[in-house]
């Protein structure tokens, strides 16, 4: 069952406030993944310890100069989008806007915060700049070619030197605008896959070899709005003694992965990750059932998502891509949203253990974390 079914919602004493720079740092003490929601919709930070075995050496080989061997974390930016409007095709035809303030206000502040969370409090010189020589944020995921998920007003605030990971469309896209010096093309996953570390690894030394960031994708399915991003990676890889990760030999508790789908993406997609020997630590899926009358299915919403995070077998379910954004344009008018709430999955979750016939049930967190909240993934 879900957890923290008989709370009224999901927002607990393990949530971080990260206006409390203290308690973020403190979060980050931890040897876990932390994430953090940077607005009320879809754009993340995901900060992941630096396995301890890296040595300086192999993490000065890197591209990204920005891993220094002092630092603690690799921060991973994901569909950044925080001042201004969206609009696809034209603003006569859709255009959005926030509703809900974002964290920070833009990837300058942003960089400037990872600083004071990775070296401690801002230098006593108030004349000194606050902004690293290089850029904490190592690197960007892109998940859709779509504005709301890349934001090009948002992304070449980036220093040019930031490496970007996206889907294939997206990665056409921002290569077009010749800011960033490396745009890689997220590779696919699927049961076919032996080995993330094979397939998904940048292996011109952009990113870490413990991280691998790819695509999920099925055999003969075209689909590509309903998909999801993967983030896969190893805390306890060691530079010296590579694990063999195949189906019939996978290290416990070593390869894990983040599933980010904003759109929704069917279970049935996701059963590779199992078969793969990797641990799914969180999903991010949406709750809001989001669709164009008559015309297109847009976000799945919570009765997708439940399928879903039991396929993955996540340890967390996080609701993303929920913010009922103000719109204008054509397609405005078009736009029917159902809302779920998690009394709702609750329910809908409950329902789904009574109609299994195997009786088994699924063992997640869902939580819904607000502009502003973090959380570690334990």
């Amino acid at each position: 069952m879900v957890a923290g079914a008989d709370q009224p919602d999901a927002h607990n004493d393990s949530v971080i406030a990260l206006e409390d720079r203290a308690a973020w740092r403190a979060a980050l003490a931890s040897p876990r993944p932390v994430i953090a929601h940077l607005n009320a919709d879809t754009t993340w930070l995901l900060q992941l310890p630096v396995p301890g075995s890296v040595t300086t050496s192999s993490r000065s080989r890197s591209k990204t100069k920005s891993k220094a061997p002092e630092r603690s974390r690799f921060n991973i930016l994901i569909d950044p989008w925080l001042q201004g409007p969206q609009s696809d095709v034209a603003s006569w035809f859709s255009t959005q806007w926030h509703v809900v303030a974002p964290t920070v206000q833009n990837m300058q502040e942003l960089d400037e915060v990872l600083v004071m969370l990775e070296e401690g409090d801002p230098l006593n010189d108030p004349n000194e700049s606050k902004t690293p020589a290089t850029s904490y944020i190592d690197c960007v995921v892109i998940s859709h070619e779509f504005t709301d998920h890349c934001h090009q007003a948002t992304l070449v605030e980036l220093p040019k030197s930031v490496p970007v990971v996206a889907t294939e469309k997206a990665a056409d896209l921002i290569r077009s605008w010749a800011h960033f010096d490396t745009v890689i093309t997220t590779p696919g996953f699927s049961a076919s896959t032996p080995d993330w570390q094979q397939v998904l690894v940048d292996h011109t030394g952009a990113l870490p070899p413990w991280l691998g960031i790819g695509r999920v994708i099925t055999e003969g399915n075209a689909l590509y709005y309903h998909s999801a991003v993967m983030i896969a990676f190893d805390l306890g890889y060691s530079p010296n003694q590579r694990a063999t990760r195949s189906r019939d030999n996978a290290p416990q508790g070593q390869s894990e992965a983040i599933i980010y789908s904003p759109h929704g993406i069917k279970g049935s997609d996701l059963e590779c990750l199992n078969t793969a020997g990797i641990k799914t630590l969180a999903l991010l899926h949406g709750l809001h059932n989001v669709r164009i009358w008559m015309t297109a299915q847009l976000n799945l919403g919570a009765l997708n998502g439940i399928q879903a995070v039991r396929a993955s077998g996540a340890r967390y379910w996080i609701a993303t891509h929920d913010e009922a954004k103000r719109g204008g344009g054509f397609i405005s008018w078009l736009l029917q949203r159902t809302t779920y709430s998690l009394r709702d999955v609750v329910e809908a979750d409950k329902a789904k253990d009574t109609g299994d016939a195997d009786g088994d049930s699924a063992d997640y967190k869902f939580l819904e974390l607000g502009s502003g909240d973090g959380l570690v993934l334990s």
